[in-house]
């Protein structure tokens, strides 16, 4: 199989002679939106108690405040990744992070939670601006696979350490100054970009990009909104007629949004990037990767936090070294392709990832978080091996005209593939917790009915339960809920475990034929 690359930048209508350094330098650049989405994706839930007591939401607009964001976010990353194919994915990027640093100082000092919603949703719009230009620009800048296989590698690396860092960070934040000084970070970081970025970025757009239909756009909304929407509200509630239907609703948008794409001569979308084996895969490879990781990530929190009392701050330091192993692993990736096939190295992290969740499926919970935190490092390494060279495999297949919209697919998969951890393996969890919890008898009596219903709901209700208690009792509902607790973490992995071999023995075969780095 022949990947094509792309032609030599352009920086307005004149072509330019780039120089490496100026390069590296412009990938620096780049990094600054990276590290803040990644940032801004975890930091907000250390700030969400202070939040809480300075504006005194209502349960609904607390769940508007957490997820403004990633639904206006999901619903336009298509979008804009074509926007910037068609007006310039440099443009794109400047205005996105003009916007986005002038909304979060903004939003810093929300007066009420309305203006804190409105404050996400519009940070949403424009941080869809960020992720796909950064990752389309790096297709332009480095044609050449190898550099750009490496570019990659530390644009992801800046996002999982940008995901690391937002936890710390985040706590830090809350407990010397205010919630608001979470968003605030955006001011700093968006500075040497727009200040050097003009200079040093080259701008890149499709030469013949066609007009922009706007009913494409709103449906591409239609179709990501109520899907993310829905698998979140499964994911928190359960599968119940509401979710299912907005989920319902979005797949039946979905395909409505594909036909048209093929009836129009300039789409949004171009679907012929889907008939490309290679792409459809490493797709399907990124969305896999991120599944698994997120899925595990959401139930080894609540165990350190839970049943092992570590504070939020403290689980998050313990995952510090696991997601180092992917940023090291996804560097580790670039100079390994040059001799294993590509398709053998996604396979080979999808593999790791499988490992991961072997230990956890047949391993022994009760020797403290050792065991958890060891099968999340093997994860890690798996998951950044597989991403890194999918990514890359993403770009490297699609048309250099189209990698906006690729860059963009790419990111709408690391959406999907972590809502979906998170609602698949979540209310699998969920359900088991719920059918296998025994709480000891008599509790009636001795515990309100909210407090005796939340425990039979979920772990965090039933620690809060057992703090009510005399503590012989406590001592035994805390057992019974972290037997339960445990039961469903060995069914999710078992369910994980054979999603990722299988994905493993796919990614093999399926891009068996990609040939080796020169």
């Amino acid at each position: 199989m022949t990947i094509s690359f792309s032609p030599p930048q352009t920086h307005g209508d004149s072509t330019l002679a780039r120089r490496p350094w100026r390069d590296w330098l412009a990938l620096g650049l780049l990094m600054f939106p990276v590290l803040l989405v990644a940032v801004d994706n975890t930091a907000l839930t250390f700030a969400l108690p202070a939040i809480a007591r300075a504006l005194e939401p209502t349960g609904l607009q607390l769940l508007w405040i957490i997820d403004a964001y990633p639904l206006v976010l999901a619903g336009l990353l298509v979008s804009m990744g074509s926007l910037g194919d068609r007006i310039g994915r440099r443009r794109l990027l400047v205005i996105g992070s003009m916007g986005f640093a002038g909304l979060s100082a903004a939003t810093a000092f929300a007066p009420t939670a309305e203006w804190l919603v409105a404050g996400r949703a519009a940070l949403g719009f424009f941080g869809a601006m960020l992720m796909p230009s950064t990752l389309s620009l790096i297709r332009n800048i480095f044609p050449e696979p190898n550099r750009r296989r490496l570019a990659v590698a530390i644009w992801a690396a800046g996002f999982s350490g940008g995901a690391a860092l937002g936890p710390i960070l985040g706590g830090w934040l809350v407990e010397h100054f205010w919630w608001g000084a979470v968003f605030l970070v955006a001011v700093p970081l968006m500075l040497p970009l727009l200040a050097l970025g003009p200079a040093l970025i080259p701008e890149s757009r499709d030469p013949a990009p066609g007009k922009v239909d706007i009913p494409s756009i709103l449906l591409s909304m239609l179709v990501m909104v109520p899907a993310v929407y829905g698998i979140k509200s499964v994911a928190t509630e359960g599968p119940g007629p509401a979710g299912l239907a907005t989920i319902t609703f979005g797949l039946a948008m979905g395909v409505v949004f594909v036909r048209r794409q093929y009836r129009l001569e300039h789409p949004l979308l171009d679907m012929s990037l889907f008939r490309n084996r290679v792409f459809s895969m490493a797709i399907s490879a990124n969305i896999l990767a991120l599944f698994s990781f997120n899925g595990f990530i959401l139930f080894l929190a609540q165990h350190l936090q839970l049943l092992e009392g570590m504070t939020p701050s403290a689980a998050g330091v313990a995952m510090i070294p696991a997601l180092a192993a992917t940023v090291a692993a996804g560097l580790v990736a670039v100079p390994l392709v040059r001799k294993v096939r590509p398709g053998y190295v996604v396979a080979l992290g999808l593999a790791f990832s499988a490992c991961g969740y072997s230990m956890v499926a047949f391993g022994n919970h009760d020797g403290g978080p050792s065991l958890l935190l060891a099968a999340l490092l093997v994860l890690a390494l798996g998951v950044g091996t597989a991403e890194t060279i999918s990514n890359d495999l993403i770009l490297g297949s699609a048309p250099p005209a189209k990698s906006g919209a690729a860059a963009a697919i790419s990111e709408t998969g690391y959406e999907v593939g972590s809502l979906l951890g998170t609602a698949v393996l979540g209310s699998i969890l969920t359900a088991s917790y719920q059918q296998n919890l025994r709480l000891p008898a008599g509790l009636e009596a001795m515990l309100p009915g909210a407090s005796l219903h939340n425990a039979g709901e979920t772990l965090a209700g039933a620690v809060e339960a057992a703090n009510l208690l005399p503590d012989s009792l406590a001592a035994a509902v805390r057992a019974a809920a972290a037997a339960a607790f445990d039961s469903g973490v060995h069914i999710t992995a078992a369910i994980a475990l054979v999603l990722m071999s299988t994905a493993a023995v796919l990614a093999a075969v399926v891009l068996r034929k990609v040939p080796k780095a020169t």
